[in-house]
């Protein structure tokens, strides 16, 4: 069963990423995607390696203790549509809208941990899932934003 939900999580992932070149230039989905990648891996990292979660069932589960499909992929995606549907917003507008894709991954993610083995809590609660993405992301569209603006003009 876990299996069957990693492959289908891999390919809703690639889906996604392809259709958000319909919406954004080549440019706006790397850095967008890059910088969410470079970050999310550096903090799972450390949250996997610490213990303080865990993913019994994942791809390349020999060589990394994170989640590969969820922090080089499934999240980085979230970050493009994140840059893409807050483009023209206000500060308020972004911080609302982070908070928002935060929730919707929190919310996938505890009930990810509830009823599959995909990831198991050890010292940590939804509450610090949903913190941690929501700075997370809200910095990397920030810093998204400001890169891409800088080579605009």
């Amino acid at each position: 069963m876990e299996w069957l939900v990693l492959w289908l999580l891999v390919a809703i992932g690639i889906g996604l990423l392809l259709l958000s070149f319909r919406l954004l230039s080549l440019r706006e989905v790397s850095i967008s995607f890059l910088l969410n990648a470079y970050a999310a891996s550096f903090f799972g990292a450390i949250v996997a390696g610490a213990g303080l979660l865990e993913y019994p069932v994942r791809f390349l589960a020999a060589y990394t203790d994170n989640s590969v499909i969820f922090e080089y992929l499934l999240y980085p995606v979230v970050s493009v549509y994140v840059y893409a549907t807050s483009r023209r917003s206000g500060w308020l507008g972004v911080a609302a809208q982070c908070a928002g894709y935060a929730a919707v991954l929190t919310g996938v993610e505890v009930v990810f941990e509830r009823y599959t083995d995909l990831i198991e809590y050890r010292h940590w609660t939804w509450g610090y899932s949903f913190v941690t993405m929501f700075f997370l992301t809200l910095a990397v569209r920030l810093l998204a934003g400001r890169v891409i603006g800088k080579a605009e003009k």
